[in-house]
């Protein structure tokens, strides 16, 4: 039998300054743990995009602002019965876009006590378990990822902020080595700054580099190979205050740029080396796949997601710098009275450019205290050997793998630009799965990663059989 709730009674939840009854509150959080188990159950019988109709249904939120409070288990079920039906599936198995994965119900679970916690995990002060998390599990990702123990760290949004606040070092550290302190000074009058990066550069980076003042065509870009990696040969002679950029993990094909060469080149030269690497960098978690990831603990600095392979929840980037110092020295604030600083511990807004912000460390040490470090292997090995599945699979019913399935990244053509295009529409239209399109070096493809937890070979196989249906009636 349901509860029944009067208006009255929930109203109070709303009323500043009243206590809460522990009956409405617990009555609340129930009801979300309700719906949120429903719809994660249901979740693989549902399209991987919403229909049609669960769409127009979003209009439904077009209302007015009310004029006085109301009914909270009212506007909960409101948000479940007509936001639900229209969101994606990236939770689920069957979802293969952009690099997004699922969330593994640990992480999600850490997440609903954090948010009950409701902590600022920007200063100790504020809250010594977000912190204490947060710094264990900076330790717990430097030995998992094998960059260097004493590196600094921490955690932003996703990979855009991970890569401004490593180049933000990066820029600080090769300034200040030519005398220039561009904290207090700016850039106007600055020492110029080369920037390289590969042609393949992810837009990610280049957004970085704007906000930091380098510009989008300033940069030297490398020519690259069939695989978006770097041409060793083609790398420009190096000299001056020079950042280099380079990929752990290319977005179309998962390549790696050959990082054992460039950060020796680099660091004769007295370049700065940042990686980006997104998701490619967690192949060094895995033994069977850390060999891609050579060299790459040889660099400065690197970002990555922990919502892409380590499927904790949005949003939660990691940077981390070699020489912490360097980190905190870029994004450090003015110094507030107010602010009760420990000058002996870290306070992680000292390392990132958000001062206040949420608890991303306390997700991320749930899922490496459940997986283990075996268990983060598997995740990243299994992931791998189901896209090696899918190439098999489409490549055995003639169609065209355009890269090297080294890693979690498939790219497929299915014949000329227009045919391809149509099988990717057809494809996002069936709803069995989702996989989104992309152009490679000319080529049109459809791109599917596998990223989450969830994928199983269940998944894939129903997953491919749809694929290949649309591609042989298109």
């Amino acid at each position: 039998m349901e509860k029944q709730y009067s208006i009255k009674t929930q109203s109070a939840l709303f009323s500043p300054g009243t206590p809460i009854p522990q009956e409405n509150l617990d009555f609340l959080l129930e009801e979300v743990a309700r719906r949120s188990s429903h719809y994660l159950t249901e979740i693989n019988n549902r399209p991987t995009f919403p229909t049609p109709e669960a769409l127009a249904g979003l209009a439904s939120f077009d209302e007015p602002m009310p004029e006085s409070p109301g009914d909270p288990f009212e506007t909960l079920a409101f948000l479940d019965d007509i936001g639900s039906p229209a969101t994606v599936t990236s939770a689920g198995g069957r979802y293969f876009g952009f690099v997004i994965g699922g969330t593994l119900p640990v992480t999600l679970a850490a997440n609903w006590l954090a948010g009950a916690w409701d902590q600022n995990a920007g200063l100790k002060v504020a809250s010594p378990t977000a912190v204490k998390l947060e710094q264990v599990s900076l330790s717990w990702l430097l030995d998992v990822l094998g960059l260097p123990a004493e590196a600094g760290g921490g955690f932003v949004t996703g990979a855009t902020m991970a890569n401004f606040s490593g180049l933000a070092a990066a820029r600080h550290t090769i300034l200040q080595k030519a005398g220039w302190d561009v904290e207090a000074q700016g850039l106007f009058g600055a020492p110029p700054i080369t920037v390289i990066v590969g042609d393949e550069v992810h837009v990610s980076l280049l957004k970085a580099l704007s906000l930091l003042g380098f510009g989008r065509e300033r940069v030297v870009r490398v020519p690259v190979d069939n695989q978006g990696r770097m041409r060793l040969n083609a790398l420009p002679n190096i000299s001056g205050p020079t950042i280099v950029c380079i990929q752990a993990g290319n977005v179309n094909t998962g390549a790696f740029d050959p990082a054992v060469d460039i950060c020796s080149i680099a660091h004769e030269a007295g370049a700065w080396v940042h990686v980006d690497g997104a998701f490619g960098l967690w192949a060094a978690a895995a033994p069977t796949r850390s060999q891609l990831a050579a060299g790459f603990a040889e660099a400065d600095s690197w970002a990555t997601d922990a919502h892409k392979w380590l499927n904790v929840p949005y949003d939660c980037g990691l940077v981390f710098c070699r020489r912490a110092e360097d980190l905190r020295a870029a994004l450090t604030h003015s110094k507030a009275a107010y602010l009760a600083e420990s000058l002996e511990e870290r306070e992680p807004m000292e390392y990132t450019p958000e001062m206040s912000r949420r608890a991303r460390g306390i997700e991320v040490w749930a899922a490496l205290r459940v997986m283990g470090r075996t268990g983060l292997a598997e995740l990243v090995e299994q992931c791998c050997q189901h896209a090696t599945r899918f190439a098999e699979g489409l490549s055995a019913a003639g169609y065209k793998i355009l890269n090297e399935v080294q890693l979690n990244q498939v790219l497929v053509s299915f014949g000329d630009s227009i045919k391809t295009q149509k099988v990717i529409e057809a494809v996002q239209r069936d709803g069995t799965c989702w996989c989104g399109g992309t152009i490679w070096q000319g080529h049109t493809a459809i791109r599917i990663s596998v990223s989450s937890w969830a994928t199983s070979k269940t998944d894939v196989e129903r997953s491919l059989e749809a694929i290949l249906r649309i591609a042989a009636n298109v």
